[in-house]
C-alpha cells in the first residue's frame, strides 16, 4: 500500500480544486462540451499541446480564449490560411534606426511568443508555415537568422482544424500530429444545450471570465502531476497497449492487422502516462490505475494510427480500433494469468 506525506495530499486537494475552479470558469461562456474542456485542461496540466477537430460553429476558439482568460495567460491567436508565412508567426529581424541615425537590426517578436497560443484552422496554411510550429511545440524555442530564442513558460499551442471542408487545405504531417499530446473531437450539441446556447449568446449579458489561476499556479499543478506514481505493471499495460496499435506485431487485434499502416510513436505511451497522471489526481489518488489509461487512450492514441488504404475506404473509425486493442489485451491477460494486465 502506498503512502502519501501530508504535503503531496495537500497539493493533489489543491490540484483538484483548482481544476474544476478553471472548468467552472470556462463554463460560464461555453454550453455543455464538458469532456471537450476536460480533456483540453488535462493537456495543460500535463504539459501537452491539443488539437480540437469540429465543424465550424461550435465553440472551439471561444473555449480557447477562454481558457487563457481564467489562468490570466498571455494569449495569441493565429488565423492560419494559404499565404501565412513562417516569418509572421514566429517573427523577424527589422531594420531600425536611432536616434542618431545608425541603423541597425531589432528582433520583432511574433504572436508565438505569449503563452496560450490558438492555431486556428492549421490545416489551411502550407507545409512551411506549418513546420515553424515544430521547434515551438517541442523545444519550447524558437530559431531566427540562427539565435535560438526561449518561449516563456508555460506555453501551449491549442490548434483548430474543420473535417469536413478540406478543399484548398494542407493535411498535417505525421510528424506534425504526433506533437499534439491529445487530438479531441467536438461533438455537436444536444438540444438541451443549443436552447442554453441561444439564452446565454442572445440575452442582455454575456458570461464573463475571472483570473482562477495564474501561470505559477499551472506549473506547480504540472509538477504535481508528474509526482503521481506508476506501478511497473501499469507501465507494462500501457507499452503494451501502444505496441497493440501496430499491425506487425503479436499484441495486434485482427482489426489492427487489416485497417492499421503504422501505429503509435512512443509520444503516445507518453502521452497516455501524463494525462493518466492527471486522471489519477481528479480521482483523488496519486496512483495511475489502468482504468486511468484506457479513459485517456482514445485521445492520445486516435490521431497516431495510421489507416491503411482499405481502412480509409470504409470509414474505419480509429477509436473503434483502440477499443478492440484493449479487448485484445484483455483476452491476452485472461489466459496468460502471468501476463496479467
Amino acid at each position: 500500500m502506498q503512502t502519501i506525506d501530508p504535503a503531496s495530499e495537500e497539493r493533489a486537494q489543491r490540484f483538484r480544486e483548482t481544476f474544476g475552479a478553471i472548468r467552472d470558469e470556462i463554463g460560464r461562456v461555453i454550453v455543455g462540451q464538458g469532456e471537450t474542456v476536460g480533456q483540453m485542461l488535462t493537456c495543460v496540466m500535463a504539459g501537452g499541446h491539443a488539437l480540437l477537430e469540429g465543424v465550424p460553429g461550435l465553440g472551439k476558439t471561444l473555449a480557447v480564449n477562454a481558457l487563457s482568460r481564467a489562468l490570466g495567460l498571455k494569449f495569441a491567436r493565429i488565423q492560419f490560411t494559404p499565404d501565412l508565412m513562417p516569418a509572421d508567426i514566429t517573427g523577424t529581424n527589422v531594420v531600425t534606426e536611432d536616434d542618431e541615425g545608425r541603423r541597425r537590426f531589432q528582433f520583432q517578436h511574433g504572436p508565438l511568443f505569449a503563452h496560450v497560443i490558438l492555431a486556428d484552422e492549421i490545416n489551411r496554411a502550407t507545409p512551411k508555415t506549418q513546420s515553424a510550429l515544430l521547434e515551438a511545440m517541442q523545444e519550447r524555442s524558437v530559431t531566427v537568422a540562427g539565435e535560438i530564442r526561449r518561449l516563456e513558460e508555460p506555453f501551449f499551442v491549442l490548434a483548430t482544424q474543420n473535417p469536413i471542408e478540406m478543399e484548398g487545405t494542407y493535411p498535417l504531417p505525421e510528424a506534425q500530429l504526433d506533437r499534439f499530446m491529445f487530438k479531441i473531437r467536438v461533438e455537436f450539441p444536444t438540444l438541451e444545450e443549443l436552447s442554453a446556447i441561444v439564452d446565454r449568446t442572445t440575452g442582455r449579458q454575456a458570461g464573463e471570465v475571472r483570473v482562477v489561476a495564474a501561470g505559477e499556479t499551472v506549473r506547480a499543478m504540472q509538477q504535481t502531476a508528474r509526482e503521481v506514481a506508476v506501478a511497473s505493471h501499469v507501465k507494462e499495460f500501457a507499452a503494451r497497449l501502444t505496441l497493440a496499435t501496430h499491425p506487425d506485431h503479436p499484441l495486434a487485434s485482427p482489426g489492427v492487422r487489416r485497417f492499421v499502416r503504422y501505429g503509435s510513436s512512443p509520444r503516445g505511451l507518453q502521452a497516455m502516462v501524463l494525462a493518466a497522471k492527471v486522471t489519477a489526481l481528479l480521482d483523488g489518488r496519486f496512483n495511475v490505475s489502468m482504468d486511468d489509461l484506457r479513459r485517456v487512450a482514445p485521445p492520445a492514441l486516435r490521431h497516431r494510427m495510421l489507416l491503411n488504404f482499405e481502412g480509409e475506404a470504409e470509414g474505419v473509425r480509429t477509436e473503434t480500433l483502440i477499443a478492440d486493442a484493449l479487448d485484445a489485451l484483455d483476452a491476452v491477460a485472461a489466459q496468460s494469468p502471468a501476463l496479467e494486465v
